[in-house]
């Protein structure tokens, strides 16, 4: 069997340099075509010298001798090019927000601009393996998810599917500074984040209604009420989310749960049920998401804790991934790797 080849838009972003990373050391796969706007004519170890060993020159433009292309760019902007890239026949996997969410009329309120491919939307597959496994099998556009998403629809989505909560729902999540990409801000100053740490986007994230989409469509009969709140932590990368919700039944044990949990996430590879709360050094550099599910037996709420690295399972392992199901490969293919620990 021949490799695969592969390409990635935008390589000089975070989750850009993690593709690369990542696609070089996978077995299955050759990486053929870089881009990079702001670094195009240089060797991609240039740009970044411990990626030195991939020979490759970033241009402007992807080839089109390509079996799938990574689209690591800014929100607003891979809706320009995934259509002439499904038009090609070439497989699209597109790591911005452009086709995540259903419903179109959700673009102006959440992403500031008018989606101008409503009609693609339907056919993009929401990349979430341990949910949309078949369908991501089969798809020729996948629409990899926001990092918090994947840290809150995987650490409810068995005690949503299964109903054993009230739909009054708190995710509380906690993420690295990498989360908000390379472009230099305020808030991202060193001087701003070192030895801080505060909430944003309290009045809605724009990961919400990406939330409530996958977890909605999982139960559709549970009237969902979702408080999300995210925060910037003084780390690098990683995301710790806790969620809070009321339970159905005062007698449930919290061994019933966690074995509920591992049912539910028994062909999910990447997904661990673990027997205490993780930390995010348990994932940084792999693409594993760690879940703890408990129960405060005092006010017999759900409590879950769960924990990823933000530009992996968060964002270009998952992407990865989504693509091993996509050419029929083993998930785990080219994502073996264990977490960097300390």
């Amino acid at each position: 069997m021949s490799k695969i080849k592969a390409g990635i838009i935008n390589v000089t972003g975070y989750i850009g340099i993690e593709l690369a990373r990542l696609l070089y050391q996978h077995p299955e796969v050759a990486l053929k075509s870089i881009t990079g706007r702001s670094a195009a004519g240089q060797k991609l170890g240039e740009a970044f010298p411990h990626l030195g060993n991939i020979d490759q020159v970033i241009k402007a433009d992807i080839d089109s001798d390509v079996d799938v292309v990574f689209s690591a760019m800014p929100h607003k902007s891979s809706v320009d090019v995934v259509p002439s890239l499904l038009a090609q026949n070439i497989k699209a996997i597109d790591l911005s927000a452009d086709f995540r969410l259903k419903d179109a009329n959700e673009y102006p309120k959440w992403y500031g601009f008018t989606h101008p491919l409503p009609d693609l939307l339907p056919e993009a597959i929401y990349g979430l393996p341990e949910i949309h496994e078949k369908e991501i099998a089969s798809a020729r556009l996948i629409a990899n998810p926001g990092c918090y998403s994947v840290s809150a629809i995987l650490a409810l989505a068995p005690a949503v599917k299964e109903a054993i909560i009230s739909p009054e729902i708190i995710i509380d999540s906690k993420s690295g500074v990498s989360g908000a990409g390379r472009a230099l801000t305020l808030t991202t100053h060193y001087a701003e984040t070192n030895e801080n740490a505060f909430a944003y986007s309290v009045e809605g994230h724009r990961h919400l209604p990406e939330i409530e989409q996958e977890l909605r469509t999982l139960n559709p009969e549970l009237a969902l009420s979702i408080t999300f709140v995210p925060h910037l932590v003084p780390m690098t990368r990683g995301i710790l989310t806790t969620c809070y919700a009321p339970l159905k039944d005062s007698n449930l044990a919290k061994e019933e749960l966690q074995q509920l949990y591992r049912d539910f996430y028994k062909n999910a590879p990447f997904v661990h049920i673990a027997d205490n709360p993780p930390q995010t050094k348990y994932t940084r550099g792999n693409n594993f998401c760690i879940i703890y599910p408990t129960i405060d037996l005092r006010t017999n709420r759900l409590i879950v804790i769960s924990c990823l690295d933000n530009l992996i399972k968060g964002g270009a392992g998952q992407a990865v991934q989504n693509m091993n199901l996509m050419f029929n490969l083993p998930q785990p293919a080219g994502l073996e790797s264990l977490a960097i620990y300390p």
